[in-house]
């Protein structure tokens, strides 16, 4: 199975000349960023910018804000400048670097409040719109906007944006960017510098909807609706509409305030699941005089997915989660996917050998991959990239930057009904950092994220150290099945010693009294298993004279499907295991460990792989 976009439209950004602008029918992931969310009137504003590296992080006091023929290069956006799809293909550190193009308000916005919105820009961004600062965002993974009504004038107006990137810093999460020239090992591949989301004009009347919070209440069939209103006044009300197939099947409206509850009842309801992932669209209306003066369109699944002891249950149903591993890198755009069809066939690959669903691996997915998860209804847990930082727990800047970035990471895709928990951890310990400081700060994402979202449980920690946390997940990549059995036969609800089960990467025996959680019977997740190599032949296609060498546990082409059966069984005989984690779906750069290549080729039989991930769990016979 081979990877599905349209090669017409790369091609005609080979060929386009680099001093032409995009056409809006060239323009690049054209698609609309936030399906959840969408208003009318919009505008793309991928595409080709002007672009220069600022190799020692001076052109603010060279004043490039104020020149336009320092820019020395054409970049495509959103795609980040390392990558191939960008025009530039700059490998090396850049410190900060400068993007630059004009824009036109089109004219059917006027005496509306405009803003300039971005899915993501790696790391700490200053934008200017004439020459005037109008906002600074710190975060390589949220999403951001800035209002720029005051700064427009009539006509041709010119954005500048600035993007300041160190990794090295250990203030930043960077999750699998590598922080040295080479990429390395199992854990860092290339790096990811400015902006690399799609950016977009939106223009909003005077008093609009912020964010909306919809909340599936299964249990009671129906939907609880809150919104955040910026400049509300009263007298203005706020209507939801609930639609099925074009159908309109119930509205409710009540004062415009922030935070009021409005439910929504689903007569007859259709489940989101697996298989059948149904979704009903939502209009969001403020009225004013019983005039409709902002309008946004969402949709909305009504699924449940809870804990009891340690069983998982989606919809009040025993769910087994079989999930692989997904890094979210591609060949061409690096973090960014090369179009939109690439996410839907990321997905469609994973189905298709059995999976049911992901650990979105040290990275913060953009929302359109999401959507095409609910839309597919594939089952996903999302994660933050906390590497680069997740050792400095001490360091307030760091976790500062952490704590700010997941909230909005939280807030922007907490109505995702494909989302059914939270991991904004990765591999934790930090004996020699600090236990007091890493039990702080455990705790206290742990009581950020059930805050903000008392609907899922928390994985605090994916692997190794739990201090707090609704999921007792395990890293064990062991390549003997009968070894992986045998560490975990003994499991069951009681077991104390549970760190004596675990194979992992540091001697947990050093931990000290009162800083290890006990564990309470949470349901056990093999997090991660497997990391097994295809054959030496491909390894070798690696790019050579780049410090990169093959990664994987090796096995030889003979062997390797005959392992990943042998392991997967080792886990889905054991009930009192509840899910498991494959390494990975793709091979990414040096990394050769997934079922597909990075180019996302067929390296194994698919249809012996979705036996094999597919087949009974002993969990779910025991659930029964």
């Amino acid at each position: 199975m081979r990877l599905q976009f349209d090669l017409s439209f790369f091609l005609s950004l080979l060929l386009l000349p680099l001093n032409t602008a995009l056409s809006q029918s060239t323009i690049p992931r054209p698609e609309h960023p936030k399906p959840q969310f969408e208003r009318a009137d919009w505008m793309n504003l991928n595409g080709q910018w002007d672009f220069k590296i600022d190799h020692s992080n001076s052109g603010l006091e060279q004043e490039w804000l104020s020149k336009t023929d320092v820019f020395d290069q054409k970049i495509i956006v959103p795609f980040p400048p390392e990558s191939s799809l960008s025009g530039i293909e700059h490998k090396d550190f850049m410190p900060a670097v400068w993007y630059h193009r004009t824009f036109d308000v089109p004219t059917d916005w006027q005496g509306k409040r405009i803003f300039l919105n971005f899915g993501a820009v790696d790391y700490d961004c200053q934008v200017w719109i004439n020459e005037r600062h109008v906002g600074r965002h710190y975060g390589g993974s949220s999403s951001f906007s800035f209002e720029i009504t005051e700064a427009l004038r009539p006509g041709e107006n010119r954005v500048v944006v600035l993007a300041v990137d160190d990794i090295r810093s250990r203030e930043q999460p960077s999750g699998k960017q590598s922080a040295t020239f080479h990429n390395s090992g199992c854990c860092k591949y290339t790096r990811v510098t400015g902006i690399w989301q799609t950016v977009w004009l939106e223009a909003r009347p005077q008093t609009y909807l912020k964010s909306v919070q919809i909340t599936p209440d299964l249990d009671n069939n129906r939907f609880v609706v809150q919104p955040i209103i910026i400049n509300g006044k009263r007298g203005q009300t706020f209507r939801v509409t609930l639609l099925d197939d074009g159908q309109q099947l119930h509205t409710e409206q009540l004062q415009a305030t922030n935070n009021a509850s409005v439910i929504i009842p689903v007569k007859q309801p259709k489940v989101w699941r697996p298989g059948q992932p149904h979704l009903y669209d939502l209009k969001l209306e403020l009225l004013e005089n019983d005039r409709v003066i902002d309008a946004v369109d969402s949709y909305a699944g009504l699924r449940k997915f809870h804990i009891e002891g340690n069983q998982i249950f989606l919809n009040n149903e025993p769910y087994f989660l079989r999930m692989v591993l997904d890094q979210g890198f591609y060949p061409d755009g690096i973090w960014t996917a090369p179009s939109d069809a690439a996410l839907k066939n990321d997905i469609e690959l994973a189905m298709s050998v059995g999976f049911n669903s992901a650990r979105l691996h040290e990275k913060v997915f953009e929302e359109r991959f999401h959507y095409w998860a609910d839309k597919l209804g594939y089952v996903t847990w999302g994660e933050y990239p906390d590497w680069g930082v997740s050792r400095s727990y001490k360091h307030p800047v760091a976790w500062l930057n952490v704590l700010r970035e997941w909230r909005e990471v939280l807030m922007r895709d907490r109505n995702h009904p494909s989302i059914v928990a939270w991991t904004p951890m990765n591999e934790t310990h930090s004996a020699k950092q600090g236990l007091e400081a890493y039990r702080r700060a455990a705790q206290e994402i742990y009581d950020l994220t059930t805050d903000l979202d008392p609907t899922r449980p928390v994985n605090t920690s994916s692997g190794f150290l739990h201090i707090v946390t609704d999921i007792w997940s395990v890293h064990d990549y062991a390549q003997n099945p009968d070894t992986l059995r045998a560490r975990y036969d003994r499991l069951t609800p009681q077991t104390e010693d549970i760190y004596s089960l675990s194979w992992n990467w540091f001697n947990h025996g050093k931990v000290l009294p009162g800083y290890e959680m006990r564990y309470e019977g949470q349901p056990f997740i093999m997090d991660e298993y497997g990391g097994t190599f295809w054959l030496p032949s491909y390894a070798k296609m690696t790019p050579k004279g780049n410090g990169r060498a093959s990664w994987g546990y090796g096995k030889s082409a003979e062997q390797v499907e005959n392992l990943i059966e042998g392991l997967t069984e080792a886990l889905l005989d054991n009930a009192n295991i509840s899910g498991f984690t494959y390494t990975q779906l793709t091979d990414v750069e040096q990394e050769v460990n997934g079922i597909f290549t990075f180019d996302r080729k067929e390296k194994f039989s698919t249809d012996r792989l979705k036996k094999i991930f597919g087949a009974p769990a002993a969990y779910e016979q025991k659930a029964k």
